[in-house]
């Protein structure tokens, strides 16, 4: 299991997805001028998503022989998964963990960074495994 985690793929795919990631991240700031932290974590994942399914199908996962709408539909389904153990991991943080700390300052996005770094390992697996076998 350790083992698919070592590999050129897996470094491609941490390059890709990171650069999804800053998308995520970036937009989750943008978005937050108009909306609620909570909205904007889910439209962030959204455009995050969408860069992530972009550059995975042309830099990581390329000799894939499955159809586009067959990656889609398990792209989305792998990424729900992944948007709610973002949304948890990030709401959980903000409102409980930080402040039971002592954590007062960028709360929001100490919470949404972290929440979007948890589910590298699993999104990897299921799209692997999925969305472009």
């Amino acid at each position: 299991m350790i083992q698919q985690f070592i590999s050129r793929q897996f470094l491609v795919f941490l390059l890709t997805g990171g650069t999804a990631a800053a998308v995520n991240f970036g937009s989750r700031v943008l978005y937050s001028l108009w909306l609620d932290f909570s909205s904007a974590i889910i439209l962030a994942y959204l455009t995050g998503m969408i860069t992530a399914f972009v550059l995975a199908k042309l830099f990581v996962f390329k000799d894939s022989g499955q159809s586009l709408h067959r990656s889609v539909m398990f792209f989305t389904l792998v990424n729900v998964v992944a948007a709610l153990q973002t949304w948890g991991i990030s709401m959980g943080l903000a409102y409980y963990v930080l402040p039971a700390l002592g954590i007062n300052s960028f709360v929001h996005e100490i919470a949404h960074a972290i929440g979007v770094a948890v589910p590298v390992f699993t999104s990897y697996i299921g799209h692997k495994r999925w969305s472009f076998r």
